[in-house]
């Protein structure tokens, strides 16, 4: 079983089920970096990326990500997102739980279980924000109708959840008809098994902020989610915000991993933020992860050339100790078996 297999790395005292999540190793953090190319990143901070995360269309390719990841040396983090690169919707949280993209979520699963390398999946992120297509509300507060509800929302994160762990198809089936959904229409009796770990990513509040779109009514259960995490800019730095975000999750379920899905600087040279940025990581225990976001335009705003006070503070702390520099596959610099280490330019953003 290739999940056993690939969480072998850090199985000891925490136990398989731990291991799964692809945790750093005991008393680490990760340091990566999301979008464009990773090396612009670690020319600006001095350190490697050892997680890049990409965006990735459903039903696209996601063969260009893994190649750049690759080159890097760096694990991959998929952010699958429902909207067109050229804009609107390719399908909705609700044909999902319905099983109208099982198709594309059996070939993701095929792609990433012959890899056999760990891989984070975001599933559609910063759900309960406006903007983006498979949000369940418009900016005024109005329900965008029954297939972006929030109930189709978290039904179509456990039917991507359960398909892409995999397993035998009458286990798998008896899942989604418990819960109930149609089943996978296949007619072999094993899924592929992909080494995937999990990530629910909301905004620390709904915007619209209304009680119908707090994160909560996006939270498909904790069996579903394996880490914990929000998104976090020095534009809107809601630390209150952020501590009842924190405080509300990992009170629940504080055997989960927490992570930024994204964070950055964005509109001024703030090295205010950055120290209680890393001061607030340094308090919580649980953070293992942090990805800034540098954004596909080379000279957009999230990139760090524009904040020099606050780049030489970001580099200062990465190169503590705490932040591991590479993932155990990568770390004895050879490849591992199924990656694919043929550099390439990213397409744009959602290709």
């Amino acid at each position: 079983m290739l999940i056993g297999c690939c969480a072998c790395w850090f199985v000891g005292a925490v136990g398989r089920a731990i291991a799964a999540v692809y945790v750093p190793p005991a008393g680490k953090l990760y340091a990566g970096v999301s979008a464009g190319i990773p090396s612009t990143y670690e020319d600006q901070t001095g350190v490697h990326a050892p997680v890049f995360e990409e965006y990735v269309t459903w039903g696209g390719k996601i063969d260009w990500a893994l190649r750049i990841a690759d080159a890097n040396r760096s694990r991959v983090m998929l952010h699958i997102s429902t909207i067109r690169p050229s804009g609107g919707e390719v399908i909705s949280p609700g044909e999902i739980a319905h099983g109208r993209g099982d198709s594309y979520l059996l070939a993701l699963a095929a792609s990433l279980s012959a890899r056999g390398e760990p891989t984070y999946v975001r599933i559609m992120a910063e759900m309960n924000g406006y903007w983006e297509p498979y949000w369940a509300f418009n900016a005024n507060g109005r329900a965008r109708g029954r297939a972006h509800s929030s109930r189709e929302f978290r039904q179509a994160w456990r039917r991507i959840v359960i398909i892409l762990r995999g397993g035998q198809l009458q286990s798998v089936n008896r899942q989604l008809t418990k819960l109930g959904m149609p089943p996978v229409r296949l007619s072999a009796a094993l899924l592929p098994e992909a080494p995937v770990a999990f990530i629910w990513n909301p905004q620390t509040a709904g915007d619209p902020d209304i009680p119908a779109n707090s994160p909560s009514a996006y939270f498909p259960g904790g069996r579903y989610v394996d880490w914990i995490g929000t998104d976090f800019y020095s534009k809107f730095p809601n630390w209150r915000g952020l501590n009842w975000f924190y405080g509300t999750y990992e009170g629940k379920y504080p055997s989960k991993p927490f992570m930024f899905g994204e964070w950055g600087m964005w509109g001024v040279d703030h090295p205010k933020f950055v120290r209680q940025f890393f001061r607030w990581v340094r308090s919580h225990r649980p953070v293992r992860m942090l990805m800034y976001f540098q954004g596909y335009n080379p000279s957009g705003v999230f990139n760090l050339d524009h904040y020099p006070r606050a780049r030489s503070l970001i580099s200062r702390e990465l190169k503590s100790a705490r932040f591991a520099p590479f993932t155990p596959e990568w770390v004895d610099g050879n490849p591992p078996p199924g990656s694919q280490p043929t550099p390439g330019s990213p397409p744009p953003p959602g290709a």
